[in-house]
């Protein structure tokens, strides 16, 4: 029997000030499915489901050519999310018109995927990408 992980789950939490609007924006917009909600005298918080997580750690040259591939330019800082669509155009364009500022329209990357970039509530840059075929 193979030793079971130490990790179960990648939580990503962000802290936005527009709560509100970000959660909009991720479930709403993007569609990520609410696993929990919970509240206190203090605030709220809600736990959106993501999907499978991977955590992808780059050293600052393979990042400054992961933004020259999809920018044309080094835009992000130390931490990026990036989200697996099936229609990258399509979700550029929803979440632009949702308030999203598009930093690169989807390009194809030499690791044959359609990327695009965008700065989003909560102050966090995304990739959303897309696999394409052969």
């Amino acid at each position: 029997m193979p030793d079971e992980p130490a990790v179960r789950e990648l939580r990503l939490v962000v802290t936005a000030d527009d709560y509100d609007a970000a959660l909009h924006f991720y479930r709403d917009v993007l569609g990520l499915t609410e696993q929990g909600a919970f509240a206190s005298e203090d605030g709220r918080v809600t736990i959106l489901d993501a999907g499978r997580a991977t955590l992808e750690l780059t050293d600052p040259n393979h990042a400054a050519f992961i933004d020259e591939v999809e920018v044309g330019r080094r835009v992000a800082g130390h931490v990026r999310v990036a989200f697996q669509v099936d229609d990258s155009v399509a979700v550029t364009a929803k979440l632009a018109a949702a308030g999203a500022e598009v930093v690169a329209e989807p390009t194809r990357t030499p690791w044959n995927s359609l990327n695009s970039r965008l700065e989003a509530p909560g102050a966090l840059q995304l990739t959303l990408f897309t696999e394409l075929d052969g």
